[in-house]
């Protein structure tokens, strides 16, 4: 006969392996969702931004149904004020190094620092920053916190999968994951989507207003890369 202490125990064990077991499989849902967007449905939508946007919309429901049953709250996430001052000292270094990462990359690849015509459509950039950031902080690193445990596992798996949404566009997929180690390490610290989202929007902008066009062929990612 088990004794209760041990059959305890097992359950308990059991709870928390199916914890992470559905943690992980939320993780895989969304990310599948993302890629076949970007590499399937584009494929055969064209020009219809609303097809292609389908199956991130369906992720995104998925995501506050997944919010809502573990009983998350937008300040669990990262939709806060009280701390954004703190996250942004934390960010305020390791972004600067990317700034300058960039300037320096544009500079040894044209040989002289050439500023790119300002575009309206950059005025959209602080919001997709600010989706991006909660669709791989709010969700996925939160996942893989509960899959793997806080730490450099879990930040190692957000920054391989912000990577992974960005190929095959090689060099824009290594400096996602270098932004990706850096917002996900953050983000565990101090959990501030805005804060995420500023530093996403300054470093993107130095990337989109220094860098070549053509060296990131356009910022293109998933099947669009080849068109």
């Amino acid at each position: 006969m088990i004794e209760p202490s041990k059959a305890g125990a097992a359950f308990a064990v059991e709870d928390a392996e199916g914890v992470e077991r559905i943690a992980l499989w939320e993780m895989a849902s969304v990310v599948t969702s993302c890629l076949l967007a970007e590499w399937v449905v584009l494929s055969f939508a064209g020009g219809s931004k609303l097809v292609g946007a389908a199956p991130v919309l369906l992720a995104l429901g998925f995501m506050l149904y997944s919010h809502r049953e573990r009983g998350e709250t937008a300040k669990d996430v990262g939709f806060r004020l009280d701390n954004f001052l703190a996250a942004c000292r934390l960010l305020l270094l390791p972004t600067a190094a990317v700034i300058l990462l960039v300037i320096a990359m544009a500079w040894f690849t044209r040989h002289s620092l050439v500023i790119a015509p300002w575009r309206n459509r950059f005025l959209l950039l602080p919001l997709w920053a600010l989706f991006q950031q909660y669709a791989l902080n709010g969700f996925i690193n939160r996942r893989a916190q509960l899959a793997l445990g806080k730490g450099m596992k879990s930040v190692l798996v957000v920054a391989l999968v912000f990577s992974l949404l960005h190929f095959p566009n090689l060099l824009l997929a290594v400096l996602t994951f270098i932004g990706g180690l850096i917002w996900a390490a953050v983000y565990q610290r101090q959990p501030n989507l805005f804060a995420l989202a500023l530093s996403h929007s300054v470093s993107s902008f130095a990337l989109a207003l220094t860098v070549s066009p053509t060296l990131l062929n356009s910022l293109r990612v998933g099947f669009k890369y080849f068109g």
